[in-house]
């Protein structure tokens, strides 16, 4: 149920995020289709080729491949994978903690949209993104404020009475990116605001 309501949410249908203790947000999945204040931040600093971690409908995977820095969007939806081919960029049905092309030889990798929370453990995750990349290599990220509290959660997404299966998500505050980066193998980290959104670069 989460792949649909996923995929329904791509197609226009309204969904909202919904958290153990009841709480709920809505998914703002019309911010994924165009570009966004702060995209150009990301995107001027990624470098060929970039890997597009949760790539959603491809809006920077595309943005990417249009300035001519070869790029590739996995995620795990058919629909976002066709939206973002349909759109002009390259994109594969993929989980990133699966087989994926280019290992070890990717320069950048983009965690956008909160994406550095996928699975609930961004320690985790960050490990298994420096597999991917090469010598050199950096992760452009968003995080939350620093005045967010970094936190995991199960979460799951709902439309009206349908709901999906709950899946682990984190938050990463941008005052505890840099301790978590180290704790993954990264040597350092970078954090600034750009246009209300707080972005970081790990190396």
């Amino acid at each position: 149920m989460i792949g649909q309501l996923y995929a329904d949410a791509l197609a226009g249908e309204a969904a909202e995020l919904e958290y153990v203790d009841g709480s709920r947000v809505t998914l703002e999945t019309a911010h994924w289709f165009e570009p966004i204040p702060g995209d150009e931040d990301l995107l001027r600093r990624c470098s060929s080729p970039t890997l597009d971690i949760g790539s959603g409908p491809g809006r920077l995977t595309v943005a990417l491949t249009r300035r001519g820095v070869r790029s590739l969007g996995i995620d795990v939806t058919p629909r976002a994978v066709a939206l973002t081919r349909r759109a002009g960029g390259f994109a594969l049905l993929r989980d990133v903690f699966d087989d994926v092309p280019g290992s070890g030889r990717w320069a950048t990798a983009l965690l956008a949209d909160g994406n550095i929370g996928i699975g609930g453990n961004p320690e985790a995750l960050l490990r298994r993104v420096r597999q991917l990349l090469g010598p050199g290599g950096t992760v452009i990220a968003d995080v939350a404020p620093p005045e967010t509290r970094s936190r995991v959660d199960r979460v799951r997404l709902r439309r009206g009475p349908l709901v999906g299966e709950w899946f682990g998500w984190a938050t990463v505050s941008a005052s505890d990116i840099r301790r978590v980066a180290l704790a993954a193998g990264f040597t350092d980290a970078d954090c600034w605001a750009a246009h209300g959104r707080w972005l970081a670069c790990l190396r």
